[in-house]
């Protein structure tokens, strides 16, 4: 989990690179035709049968989440710093918890709704809506979050019926056909080498990272591998720092602490529940 979270971190600097040429459509395309290429290995090794789903309406829905949120996440770093993006987005978490209360009828004890709270204040920390520091393209990044929570959500049941590699299928193919559509209309062909070397390499770091979290996934439960998340802070600081010169300031920094410390929380929480149920 953690190699494929750092594999990501270096395919969303690739992206950011990238959107100084082209549109964040092309390249969110190009990002999902590399995991494409991962769901072929995949289907090399399992086979067509990893296509059988129970219910097929869900993982194209889920899909279709995916795609939103990955768009929205390239749209945004064209205009914000890198660390201050995947700031924002450590959000997922707390919407999670909201909408597995609301939706999924969950039970949530006030220690975790406090936790949730305090993670909403630690994202305003970091975004500081009114005080003229942020670009309007952060909200894109929270809309990325929310149908990336939306995705964990329905994930949930999705779980329990369908194998998680029958998932990634899904997933990979649905967000890939409907980018088909908008890139047909922004597509603006790469002619330097540097360019093609670019996106050749974000296909190749989004799917080998997308592979890697799916065997983590295999292996390990996922509110154990889960926290490694919270390490795309580290490496989004320092490309953004070397390639951008963005620097988050102290503020980012404080917010972001509180965020990963109630997200973290969270997650213990749902670890122990687990634990219990099990």
């Amino acid at each position: 989990m953690a190699a494929g979270f750092a594999t990501f971190s270096v395919a969303d600097v690739i992206a950011k690179l990238l959107t100084e040429h082209f549109s964040p459509f092309q390249i969110t395309w190009s990002r999902q035709l590399g995991i494409g290429f991962a769901l072929v290995v995949i289907l090399m090794m399992k086979g067509p049968a990893i296509f059988n789903s129970a219910v097929p309406k869900l993982q194209i829905i889920r899909g279709m989440f995916a795609a939103v949120s990955a768009t929205c996440f390239i749209f945004a770093i064209r205009y914000v710093p890198l660390a201050d993006v995947v700031a924002v987005t450590f959000v997922t978490p707390f919407l999670v918890t909201v909408f597995g209360a609301l939706v999924l009828k969950e039970k949530v004890g006030p220690r975790r709704w406090i936790a949730v709270i305090l993670g909403f204040l630690g994202t305003l920390v970091i975004i500081r809506p009114g005080f003229g520091v942020f670009h309007p393209a952060i909200f894109l990044t929270l809309i990325a979050a929310l149908a990336f929570a939306l995705r964990q959500i329905i994930s949930r049941p999705i779980g329990q019926i369908d194998p998680t590699l029958t998932t990634l299928a899904y997933t990979a193919t649905t967000a890939f056909c409907i980018l088909s559509i908008p890139v047909l209309f922004v597509w603006t062909t790469p002619v330097h080498k540097h360019h093609l070397m670019l996106f050749l390499a974000l296909a190749i770091f989004s799917g080998v990272g997308e592979f890697l979290i799916i065997r983590a996934l295999e292996i390990a439960e996922a509110v154990v591998v889960t926290p490694m998340h919270y390490t795309l802070i580290v490496y989004s600081t320092i490309w953004g720092y070397l390639f951008f010169s963005d620097l988050p300031d102290f503020w980012t920094f404080s917010g972001t602490a509180i965020v990963i410390g109630s997200g973290l929380y969270i997650l213990y929480n749902e670890r122990k529940r687990l634990e219990y149920a099990g």
